[in-house]
Parts: C-alpha cells; sequence; structure tokens
C-alpha cells in the first residue's frame, strides 16, 4: 500500500538535481514552426501511386473471417454475456454484415474501371 502525505503536493516533473529550475515549456511559436516544418518536408514529395490488386477477394476473405469467427463464439454466447464480452460477438456480425457491404462496394467499382477502360480503348 502506498502512502500519500496530504502536507507535500505531488510533483507533477521529473525531478532533477536543482528542485527549484524546470526545463522551459516549449511555446506556440515553436510548435507552429515544427509544424510548418513538417509541412513544407511534404510538399517536397510527390503522392505515390494507389496500389491495385485483388479487392474483391481481400474483402471477401476478410468477410469470410468475420463471420467464421461469429459462428465460432456463438455457441459460448452464455459464457461471453456472463463476463461482459458479448460484444465481442456482436463485433464479429458486425464486420461480416460491413463486409457485405465492401463486397458489394468494390464489385461497383471494379465495375465502373473495367466500364471507363473500355470506353477509353474504343
Amino acid at each position: 500500500m502506498i502512502a500519500i502525505s496530504a502536507r507535500r503536493p505531488l510533483r507533477r516533473t521529473a525531478p532533477s538535481a536543482n528542485p527549484t529550475s524546470r526545463a522551459p515549456l516549449p511555446t506556440a511559436t515553436d510548435r507552429a514552426r515544427k509544424l510548418s516544418t513538417m509541412w513544407k518536408k511534404s510538399e517536397l514529395r510527390e503522392a505515390p501511386a494507389p496500389l491495385e490488386g485483388p479487392v474483391v477477394g481481400t474483402i471477401t476473405g476478410g468477410t469470410i473471417i468475420w463471420f467464421v469467427l461469429f459462428l465460432g463464439q456463438l455457441p459460448f454466447y452464455g459464457w461471453y454475456a456472463d463476463n461482459g464480452h458479448a460484444w465481442w460477438v456482436w463485433t464479429c456480425l458486425a464486420g461480416a454484415g460491413l463486409g457485405l457491404l465492401g463486397i458489394w462496394y468494390v464489385r461497383k467499382r471494379d465495375a465502373a474501371i473495367k466500364r471507363a477502360a473500355a470506353a477509353d480503348a474504343s
């Protein structure tokens, strides 16, 4: 058990050799200068090209994993509910539901990209 003395307030800074000297806090100007320097560095680089890959397969695989996790936890729902973890089961179901929405979206996106490429080719 830790006893806290009521006579002395807790320290908010790290102890130093001289308790009266403290390192100065950064000012608003210092923070703004640092942010402006970071912004200038990012302006020097060009944005990378987006990665294209098997998006539909990736989203479908993730959706299947979420649904399998939901089905795997469903028999133990009573234990999860008794221990305050029922949200794990519903999180898996929400992941599967959002995955279905994602599959619908990326299939539409891929179809639109293919239509645009066909229109450019002809």
